[in-house]
């Protein structure tokens, strides 16, 4: 039996575990909060750290909340659905400056308070989930953390409403069909994952069975069956996946009813939505994010912009109405052919989309002479390479605009682009409720 200790927690970390200290180790206890007294489990230990489960609450915080969703302590969904809204939010803000400080050396930078969410709940408009055997029934659910045991979620909190619904009704007809659903073990079965996707604006749901195998029997009388369950589904798609990987999505994609992509609308801009796109989870918040990254740019008619890692041109587009060009760079060739359907549709004239790296563009253009007075930079979690960043450098924008799903690497780039360009406001966005993840906007202006 591993051994039990009473520990006080002291602070959360970067992923919502409460930290606690004994015999002078740090340890990692899930679910722990500030100031809370409990008797703990050690169940991993090393050297220099361990890591704990809570056996009992002694003293329980003050901002400890019974976590509406039943599944929260078991699903690896969410991570602090038991811990206050309001305390959500002062954490997500501590985040981001504790990363300023401790990785970009950044000690006098304000950090705005998180903007909250109205409403904290089935914000997700998208959905991907595992198809499963267990205990001969069909399953759908989430993994537990750092494992393939699968938690059978039959509502999740943070989707789309509709979304729990659709995946009942297809389990349902998987059994009705007798389609089996894949064994990773043994790699048999059909079905590997159901993606769903939803617009905030219309009345629009895509679904997309990702399957290991083009062979589906009676998939148009499944499909129709699934549809008439769900008259928000306009479009079904199927994906193709044959590999032993845990990527979800495969090479293959065949549209098999509707047009293949469903339309949403941020800030006045219409976009296309295809299975591949990235597009924000959080439509609601998403529309503040982009508000205020474009308010920190200050745009003027005379501004060129670039949109660097422009996916389908979300905020180039939108950007578009108030500078006098809009340049878009982005590596997926899938997004960028969105991206240019997006203006298309829009009937925007003065943007253009590229597909490329980023940083090798920027430096062609200048060759020619073309230079931008504002760069809009939302990279992923893995943050900008330095090859970028030394290309804003070299080519010096007057204003850079960062948005970062990702404190960690964005303290590390802000600190490099802290050279050449001073750091107006930093304002955390909880894009993502009742987890650790946090979006922020950092506006850069280039030091005169």
């Amino acid at each position: 039996m591993n051994k039990e200790i009473t520990v006080t927690c002291f602070d959360i970390n970067n992923e919502g575990k409460g930290v606690v200290k004994f015999d002078s180790k740090i340890g990692f206890v899930d679910y722990l909060l500030p100031e809370e007294e409990a008797i703990i489990e050690v169940i991993y230990e090393k050297k220099d750290y361990f890591l704990g489960k809570i056996k009992k609450i002694i003293k329980p915080s003050k901002d400890r909340i019974e976590p509406p969703c039943h599944h929260f302590f078991e699903c690896g969904g969410c991570s602090l659905m038991h811990l206050s809204y309001d305390k959500q939010l002062k954490f997500k803000q501590k985040k981001v400056k504790d990363c300023l400080e401790r990785i970009g050396g950044l000690k006098d930078i304000k950090v705005e308070e998180t903007v909250p969410m109205d409403h904290p709940f089935n914000y997700r408009n998208k959905i991907q989930v595992p198809i499963k055997s267990k205990n001969k029934e069909i399953v759908s659910g989430f993994y537990k953390e750092k494992s393939h045991d699968i938690v059978k979620i039959d509502k999740c909190y943070i989707e789309d409403k509709r979304a729990s619904k659709i995946l009942e009704d297809i389990r349902t007809l998987l059994k009705k069909y007798k389609i089996n659903p894949y064994d990773e073990d043994r790699h048999t079965g059909l079905v590997r994952h159901v993606l769903i996707r939803t617009s905030h604006i219309n009345d629009e749901i895509m679904v997309t069975l990702v399957l290991t195998e083009f062979l589906f029997p009676k998939l148009k009388d499944f499909i129709k069956d699934l549809r008439a369950l769900n008259k928000d589904i306009k479009t079904v798609t199927i994906n193709i996946n044959p590999r032993k990987t845990n990527v979800i999505l495969g090479q293959q994609d065949r549209i098999i009813t509707g047009k293949g992509y469903i339309e949403d609308d941020i800030l006045g801009v219409k976009f296309r939505i295809s299975p591949k796109s990235f597009y924000q989870v959080n439509p609601i918040q998403v529309e503040k994010l982009y508000s205020i990254a474009l308010n920190n740019a200050f745009l003027s008619k005379d501004d060129t912009f670039l949109d660097a890692y422009s996916g389908i041109g979300t905020i180039g587009l939108i950007a578009s109405k108030n500078v006098k060009f809009v340049t878009g760079i982005e590596i997926e060739p899938s997004a960028v052919k969105d991206a240019i359907n997006n203006q298309r549709e829009n009937k925007i004239d003065n943007a253009e989309f590229y597909q490329g790296d980023a940083g090798e563009f920027i430096l062609e253009q200048a060759k020619h002479g073309i230079n931008y007075s504002v760069v809009c930079m939302d990279p992923p979690r893995k943050g900008s390479d330095e090859k970028f960043l030394k290309t804003i450098l070299k080519t010096k924008p007057n204003k850079v605009i960062y948005i970062s799903c990702d404190p960690a690497t964005l303290a590390r780039d802000l600190k490099y682009l802290s050279q050449d360009y001073s750091i107006n406001k930093v304002t955390p966005v909880d894009m993502f409720p009742h987890t650790f993840h946090v979006e922020t906007v950092v506006g850069l202006y280039l030091k005169k």
